[in-house]
């Protein structure tokens, strides 16, 4: 069982998470995060994640996320367009293509959920 804790989002110290060159579309963003907290079976996953400007594509997992600072643009596939900014929540679902145009270096908690082991 995993200590209760508290975590000060903004100032949370987070480590390098080099994105695929290929996701890269424009700029040179820079990724870093970090794990909070991982179930035992590594299937529910809470952190803080951190993307600097520019633009860049993904395939997403099941994941709630609150916007803490910053500002991006989110595309996804079928043409749905998503505007974030701090404070804003946003559901993204496994599989969804997307396109982040991140315009503010931009700060998120997250929480994923990973479907059944396969």
């Amino acid at each position: 069982m995993t200590n209760s804790f508290a975590l000060h989002i903004p100032d949370a110290d987070l480590e390098p998470d080099p994105l695929d060159p290929a996701q890269i579309i424009e700029g040179s963003p820079e990724v870093s995060g970090k794990v909070v907290w991982e179930s035992p079976d590594g299937r529910r996953i809470r952190g803080v994640w951190q993307i600097t400007p520019g633009v860049v594509t993904d395939t997403e997992a099941d994941e709630i996320f609150v916007v803490i600072s910053g500002r991006a643009t989110i595309e996804f596939e079928n043409g749905t367009v998503l505007e974030v900014g701090p404070g804003d929540l946003a559901v993204l679902n496994e599989g969804d293509r997307t396109t982040w145009t991140v315009h503010e270096t931009l700060r998120k908690a997250y929480a994923i959920d990973l479907g059944p082991a396969g």
